[in-house]
């Protein structure tokens, strides 16, 4: 006969509740592809960036496989890059119950960067080339370094 032990049973209910709450925190481990696209969740984060910069203009890089190049839409509001786009699925026909895995995330997305300066919007261009969305954003003149020349008395 098992005797009652009331920390035994409340460590017992605490295993539980945790398992329980594991499975929705933000923080829990779980295939960030199939929760890429939710919103609020991970789309803000998607596609993924890198961002550099010389004397005259900025360059981002957004890896992005799959995704149609005529859904991306790309705007620029001051020093805000913002990139929408959609990744369909290819595989339209299959059902879910005959997945075995499923890792692919598909969607829409939205990703917004701040630029450290002001871009001149109208001179942006943009390419996509086998999955990698390359995009050039020439400086405002006031962004740019100017030199002064130093005169000597």
């Amino acid at each position: 006969m098992r005797m009652w032990n009331t920390w035994r049973e409340m460590e017992e209910l605490r295993r539980s509740i945790d398992q329980l709450f594991n499975g929705f925190t933000p923080t829990a481990p779980r295939p960030q592809s199939r929760f890429v696209f939710l919103p609020g969740h991970s789309a803000r984060a998607y596609p993924s960036i890198n961002i550099h910069e010389d004397a005259d203009h900025y360059y981002v890089y957004a890896v992005a496989p799959g995704v149609d190049p005529q859904s991306l839409d790309i705007s620029v509001m001051g020093a805000a890059l913002t990139i929408k786009g959609e990744k369909k699925r290819n595989d339209k026909d299959v059902k879910p119950e005959a997945y075995h895995r499923s890792e692919r995330a598909e969607g829409k997305f939205i990703r917004t960067v701040e630029l450290p300066t002001d871009v001149k919007a109208e001179h942006v261009s943009a390419e996509y080339k086998n999955g990698l969305l390359t995009i050039t954003l020439p400086k405002a003149e006031e962004a740019k370094s100017k030199a002064v020349a130093v005169k000597v008395a």
